[in-house]
């Protein structure tokens, strides 16, 4: 834009002094021809020197300006980078970092959600001349420690650092040189230890700063291995107790759920003057968080989060953070923690001055725009929904509030509560695969079509394009990632693929919500026999068993492949009672049905449970919500009914599709704590 603007001025010049020749007929001029000429090459020249400054100054902007959002997978994470190293940032010029705090002020909540569309716009433009405007490192910091020869194979990473005014040092052990370094660093603002992802070699030593700092929470923000790299070393035993240096660590109790893992240990300090006494550690490892990436969606950070705070005891000292460098995670970590909390204290957050903040304290702390657009998109999620988990002893207080009248169906706070759900936005350019011309045949229903990043992929008939293609999405479970595969009632065309992807993924439950037909329209192709076999392509089915129960029938069947002669064990839960248009009249079948189809996941592996009604939406999603809300209230005694649907649909559209099947979610728990009443005082 700049070359015709000056281009113009230019041309304004040249005809100005051709309109003084004709005005001012007392002075004398070169003839206009050559006035013209030299205007001409005068004008060519200045701007072949602006089209050679222009694109200097364009191909260095390029080098700043594409960053890991150019190395975009399809499925919205990051390609990680091959090599064992951190790109170290921009050094952000003085002039820019002392003008940026101005540009960049603190945003009153009232302005976040409008600041954030505004950012994100034109792909996410602004939230990258935001990041790049951060001073990348303190101006007065030194890493004298870390750089000694003693020390530097301690560093995971030989150009991420601690700086000397803000690095954790250790107790000295004599005569041992540099052993009171560890690449570590106190985030004063935040009460925090941000930490490299410990090595072989400095695992006790990792340990010795746990104790010596009283630190009771560790939180993990990296997996062990991520395509084939290792990030961090296991400090911890499976299982049993191990010895590192002089501290004993003895695994006390493991719960795996679907973003994070939950580890209990009993640390105790063995010195020579006798053993310290043992203190419980808790660590929380979010596992769903990709390297140089950030997570599909803020929800499951937002949970850990909270559940980070819960955990640590208020008497402990700093929590130590780590993902592998210590940085870019754990940077992002800290920020979302620290904005929250401004968010309640003065209704308002201030990004860029809080990072700018933090890395005066370890450099690099939030180390891509992408993760840094993450921290606003966590932000706005926070500030629109808030905390909406509740313990069971608050549900029927909740739903009190919720159904404000006696009405049915005039609840306004239910109703207010559902309408959020329905703003989640449908990512119709994520449905590339399910929209091919090829492949519309084999939907059901035509808005209701799998996202790419989580469909259900068979294996490609060989000659045969586009064999791919099943009308079915993974969903995660409460425990497990893809632990359920929605899909629609099979079609006359799409039986074949049905029995193909129960077979390729292993699947030995199949939980039905519709039947075959529903007022005189089909729902669903009788995809088994009801006695004898039958043969679909490649695939034989064999009835064996009809047990009628309360409320739905269970069929074992055989599934046999015909080509490699296996056969493998089906159960098929038919549900009865629930209506196309409407809910089951009580919740109690359904209770017995996840609890069925519960049992036999265990017995049978825990492989994918296929869950369908008709277009694999409605009834489905709530089969699936209800699951992992009853799973969740028996294991913790909470539950968040809103959180729970809203992240369904952003794995698929339309899941839980009406007012009442989401009521019925609510009903269906209260149902169950009556029942199960032990369960309403669980803690």
């Amino acid at each position: 834009m700049m070359v015709p603007v000056l281009f113009l001025a230019a041309t304004t010049t040249v005809n100005h002094s051709l309109s003084g020749n004709q005005t001012s007929e007392n002075q004398t001029f070169p003839s206009p021809p050559i006035v013209l000429s030299l205007s001409v090459v005068s004008l060519l020249l200045g701007v072949l020197v602006l089209l050679a400054v222009y694109f200097l100054r364009f191909r260095n902007q390029r080098k700043a300006v594409v960053t890991t959002t150019d190395m975009k997978l399809p499925n919205g994470f990051l390609e990680e980078q091959e090599q064992q190293t951190v790109v170290l940032l921009p050094q952000s010029s003085t002039t820019a970092a002392a003008a940026a705090p101005g540009r960049y002020s603190a945003i009153p909540m009232e302005r976040l959600e409008d600041e954030y569309r505004l950012r994100s716009a034109d792909d996410g433009k602004l939230f990258r001349e935001e990041y790049n405007a951060l001073p990348s490192r303190y101006s007065q910091g030194t890493c004298e420690e870390a750089n000694k020869e003693h020390n530097r194979e301690k560093n995971r990473y030989p150009n991420i650092l601690p700086y000397d005014q803000t690095r954790v040092i250790l107790e000295q052990t004599d005569g041992v040189p540099g052993s009171d370094y560890i690449n570590a660093s106190y985030i004063d603002v935040s009460s925090l230890i941000s930490i490299a992802g410990p090595k072989q070699d400095t695992v006790a030593d990792f340990w010795r700063m746990i104790w010596e700092q009283k630190t009771a929470t560790i939180v993990m923000l990296t997996n062990i291995k991520e395509r084939k790299e290792e990030k961090c070393c296991q400090y911890w035993p499976d299982q049993g107790c191990w010895t590192y240096g002089n501290v004993r660590v003895a695994v006390e109790d493991i719960t795996v759920l679907v973003d994070y893992t939950i580890r209990k240990f009993c640390v105790q300090y063995q010195a020579g003057d006798g053993s310290k006494a043992p203190r419980l550690i808790t660590q929380l490892h979010f596992t769903s968080w990709p390297d140089f990436g950030v997570p599909f969606s803020p929800i499951g950070m937002l949970k850990f989060l909270k559940k980070v705070k819960m955990v640590n005891p208020s008497h402990a000292g700093p929590i130590a953070v780590h993902c592998s460098a210590g940085v870019g995670r754990t940077g992002t970590f800290i920020v979302i923690d620290a904005m929250i909390d401004m968010m309640h204290e003065e209704q308002k957050i201030d990004v860029f001055g809080f990072v700018s903040k933090i890395r005066d304290q370890r450099s690099q702390l939030v180390q891509t725009d992408m993760q840094y657009s993450f921290i606003y998109q966590a932000l706005l999620e926070y500030h629109l929904y808030g905390d909406t988990e509740l313990d069971v002893c608050s549900l029927e207080g909740h739903l009190q509030n919720l159904r404000s009248t006696s009405v049915p169906l005039d609840r306004v706070g239910l109703e207010e509560e559902f309408k959020k759900l329905t703003n989640v936005r449908i990512m119709k350019e994520d449905m590339r695969t399910g929209n091919l011309p090829v492949n519309m045949k084999k939907n059901r229903v035509l808005q209701i079509i799998p996202y790419d990043f989580n469909r259900v992929i068979l294996s490609m008939k060989r000659g045969q394009e586009f064999t791919d293609y099943i009308n079915a999405s993974f969903i995660d479970g409460y425990r497990q990632k893809d632990y359920f595969i929605a899909t629609q009632g099979p079609l006359a065309s799409t039986v074949e693929d049905f029995w193909r992807m129960v077979w390729e993924w292993k699947c030995h439950s199949l939980v039905m919500l519709t039947e075959l037909q529903e007022r005189e329209q089909e729902k669903c192709f009788q995809y088994w026999p009801t006695e004898g076999s039958a043969t679909y392509g490649d695939y034989t089915v064999e009835a064996k068993a009809d047990t009628s129960c309360d409320s739905f029938n269970l069929r074992d069947m055989i599934l046999r492949n015909e080509l490699e002669k296996e056969t493998r064990l089906i159960r098929h839960f038919h549900f009865h009672g629930w209506p196309e248009i409407g809910i089951p009249t009580e919740g109690k079948g359904m209770i017995d049905l996840i609890a069925a189809v519960q049992k036999q996941q265990q017995q049978s592996g825990n492989h994918p449970i296929v869950v369908h009604c008709s277009a694999g939406a409605g009834r489905t999603g709530t089969f699936i919500a209800l699951s992992n809300i009853l799973e969740r209230v028996k294991a913790e005694g909470l539950l968040d009914v809103f959180q729970t649907v809203k992240s369904l649909r952003m794995q698929r559209p339309h899941m839980v599709q009406t007012l009442e099947q989401y009521d019925f979610c609510y009903r269906v728990v209260q149902d169950f704590v009556d029942i199960f009443s032990d369960y309403a005082n669980f803690k």
